[in-house]
């Protein structure tokens, strides 16, 4: 919970996007659960996204962060290919 006001996202911001954001990526290998990358937007509306774990009965947050320019696209929901 620290990380996520040191990021200034809240908890309320990370339930919304969990209920109503975006799936752009699905880790169905990860372990020790299955997860997922959601897309959503705070109170401020800025963007930002949230992994979490899934499991049949609980839904474990696993992080919140702000994407970077420098690894995503401007649409924040493509990854940037590195170029060599």
């Amino acid at each position: 919970m620290t990380r996520l006001l040191q990021r200034g996202i809240s908890l309320e911001d990370v339930k919304s996007t969990i209920l109503s954001g975006e799936i752009i990526e699905n880790y169905p290998d990860d372990y020790p659960y299955p997860s997922c990358l959601l897309l959503g937007k705070n109170s401020r509306n800025e963007s930002f996204h949230v992994v979490c774990g899934i499991t049949d009965e609980e839904l474990w947050l696993i992080t919140a962060y702000r994407p970077s320019g420098e690894k995503w696209e401007s649409d924040l929901k493509t990854r940037k290919v590195d170029a060599e």
